[in-house]
């Protein structure tokens, strides 16, 4: 089992920064990723980081403002939002799965964290 604990959300005004952090315990992750999840629609990826952090993925809606990063060292996975916007306002999940390439859908992670609440004001 892995265990996947975030921190650092908040509220934040637009244009401003916030930058998460997911710890993750018990067996090795690999690849990894952000969600974001607002009520009424579907779970969507933010971003997502293969096991060594050779590859990542973005969501064309956060592509140069947000950036996601790991350290094995630490066991702990980031996301840095920058230039936030109201349409960002959302709970943040972290996720793991048993593979080491960097994956799109919420159907390929096995392991959610219990998520973060970010909220941006106009």
């Amino acid at each position: 089992q892995v265990q996947l604990v975030e921190s650092g959300g908040g509220l934040v005004q637009a244009g401003g920064s916030l930058r998460l952090s997911c710890a993750a315990s018990g067996r090795t992750v690999h690849a990894m990723g952000w969600f974001r999840q607002t009520p009424g629609k579907e779970r969507e990826i933010v971003a997502a980081i293969s096991w060594n952090g050779g590859s990542d993925y973005y969501s064309d809606s956060v592509k140069g403002r947000f950036t996601i990063s790991r350290d094995n060292a630490k066991n702990t996975l980031y996301l840095q939002m920058n230039s936030l916007k109201p349409e960002d306002t959302a709970v943040y999940y972290c996720a793991s799965r048993r593979w080491i390439n960097v994956a799109g859908s919420p159907s390929e992670y096995d392991y959610w964290g219990q998520g973060t609440q970010v909220t941006v004001s106009s």
